[in-house]
């Protein structure tokens, strides 16, 4: 059956996302597919046609940890009616409509709850029975309720469908305000309809754009500050699907398998090696630490320009963007990927960290020649390693 509870009992339908902590309330994870101005909707509807986001979207809300729970989809009365009416109730899912108005009755749909603003279902999924037979629940448009809780305390992540293209649209939604959030997956781009796009998660890892000004005070590298250090555990509520796809997860299980079932061979070094050919993926990120600025400082200066024509000269970064090569995407392969023996014990205690969501890397926009950037044109935000690992060099 379905019901119009409202969140303060005056039927007024204010929402008040995050507010009026001493009443239970539901946190929620955002899906939506948006364009590059962030467009999500032309007259009432996805003005794209994109198999593979359909798919996205019908398993990241459906699919549960405990197979006696469901998912609550949340959405508003006009993203409701645009579902095709064979389509709706959405199956396998609690489906919650947001509505304003009393003469909307869909008391016959199986399945189904009407609310009068997000602040009351919240508080309704918060509540017996729902937050025994409630395992996650997601909020999945219109444009109204996004810029209302897009960016509110009460959203723990958005899982984005990244439109490259700028398609027309009328409904727009705010950007994610990456003060608070931090990319946690992201995969390779997709084409569908002549459309590239890519699917990406971000996670709240501070509440407030007040909590992130105070915690930037520090320099640009300056990691020290415990106030930026995330517990990893808190990212669980992530769906497995999503949790487990971070890359560093592929990196983690690279190294297992060279460990497990690499080849051994001698290298140059005596050292020795075990190797696995082919590989495409190798990551340096937050599993231990390094330091970002000195990658930086590395790369501007090895000074590779200087030298005289026939002695090496630029190699291949100039060579690239002087052959008249299409820009696309760039596929690397590792033809021998190797781990030094003496260094299987510090991997293995690698292998016990867990990754952390991604730091925020901002380029200088105002420089558009590649060879005049400095140190200072690049912010790395929110970096977070895991503490340093000692791995002795083979030479």
């Amino acid at each position: 059956m379905a019901s119009i509870p409202n969140g303060n009992g005056n039927g007024n339908g204010n929402s008040n996302v995050g507010l009026q902590p001493d009443l239970p309330r539901r946190t929620y994870q955002a899906v939506v597919a948006a364009t590059r101005d962030m467009g999500i909707s032309k007259d009432g509807k996805m003005p794209w046609n994109l198999p593979s986001d359909l798919k996205f979207f019908q398993e990241i809300t459906t699919t549960t940890s405990d197979s006696g729970k469901k998912n609550a989809v949340v959405m508003g009365r006009k993203t409701w009616e645009s579902i095709p009416p064979e389509k709706r109730p959405l199956s396998g899912r609690l489906n919650v409509v947001l509505t304003r108005s009393g003469s909307f009755d869909i008391a016959t749909a199986e399945n189904v709850v009407i609310c009068g603003s997000l602040s009351s279902a919240m508080e309704l999924l918060a509540a017996s029975p729902y937050c025994l037979s409630i395992e996650k629940v997601f909020l999945t448009g219109g444009g109204e309720i996004f810029r209302e809780a897009l960016n509110a305390p009460g959203c723990e992540a958005v899982h984005i469908t990244e439109i490259e293209e700028r398609i027309e649209c009328d409904t727009f939604i705010p950007q994610i305000d990456t003060s608070m959030f931090q990319p946690w997956y992201s995969y390779f781009p997709l084409v569908e309809d002549n459309i590239r796009y890519s699917f990406t998660t971000f996670v709240r890892v501070r509440n407030s754009a007040l909590e992130s000004l105070s915690q930037n005070t520090h320099s640009d590298f300056d990691n020290s500050s415990d106030s930026r250090k995330f517990e990893v555990q808190k990212f669980s509520f992530l769906p497995k699907m999503i949790f487990e796809r971070h890359e560093e997860y592929k990196y983690l299980r690279l190294v297992q398998e060279i460990i497990s079932e690499g080849t051994t061979k001698d290298d140059r070094t005596g050292t020795g090696t075990l190797s696995k050919f082919g590989c495409q993926y190798f990551g340096v990120g937050l599993l231990k630490s390094f330091s970002g600025l000195s990658v930086v400082q590395q790369v501007l200066s090895i000074s590779l320009t200087d030298r005289e024509e026939g002695d090496l000269g630029p190699v291949y970064g100039f060579q690239w963007r002087h052959f008249d090569l299409v820009p696309g995407d760039f596929i690397h392969v590792i033809g021998d990927a190797h781990v030094y023996r003496n260094h299987v014990r510090p991997l293995q205690e690698q292998l016990q960290n867990h990754p952390k969501p991604f730091p925020i890397l901002k380029i200088n926009p105002k420089k558009k020649d590649i060879d005049s950037f400095v140190a200072a044109d690049f912010n790395l935000i929110g970096y977070d390693p895991h503490q340093k690992i000692e791995m002795k060099m083979a030479v």
